[in-house]
């Protein structure tokens, strides 16, 4: 087994529209206002940008970020990462009931050397630090969501800044 590669996955319950929640999560520059561990989002071009991420763990992991695939028929998002970790991420978001089930999947390999140095004693604490980061996250997209007005027929108003599209982290 390879110590320094993990797999995560998550799932989102949200009280909005599919739509409303894609255009949330496809907007990668807004990522900062809502989720307290993305720490910054600098873009690099129309479809990459460079993020930091922060959680409980006192360590910040600086990845390089590349849009893989942006689907809103299908629902899915998903992009490349680089840097301290490597390897991509998947939201898919599906509507459910009268809402929105949202399912995130992450496959990574840690190369930041202190990770890898910590592989074996620190992966419970890096699992655990992990569900953290995400438990923060959902909160902070439910807050987001219900403090958006929907516009017609429970369309996203648009991005609260910057383009949309592209660069979802």
């Amino acid at each position: 087994m390879d110590w320094c590669h993990y797999r995560f996955r998550s799932r989102w319950d949200l009280d909005a529209p599919p739509a409303a929640v894609f255009a949330v999560l496809a907007n990668g520059d807004d990522y900062p206002r809502w989720w307290p561990q993305v720490r910054e989002v600098r873009r690099i071009d129309e479809r990459s940008g460079a993020a930091r991420f922060r959680s409980l763990v006192p360590y910040d992991l600086r990845l390089i970020v590349s849009e893989a695939r942006q689907d809103p028929v299908d629902g899915v998002l998903e992009i490349g990462f680089a840097g301290d970790l490597e390897g991509w991420a998947r939201w898919t978001v599906l509507p459910q009931g009268t809402g929105t089930r949202a399912l995130f999947e992450q496959e990574v390999v840690a190369r930041k050397p202190l990770l890898r140095r910590l592989a074996l004693p620190g992966r419970p604490v890096f699992r655990a630090n992990h569900a953290l980061m995400m438990r923060s996250g959902l909160r902070g997209l439910r807050a987001l969501l219900a403090a958006r007005p929907a516009g017609p027929a429970g369309a996203p108003p648009g991005p609260a800044s910057g383009p949309s599209g592209g660069n979802a982290v």
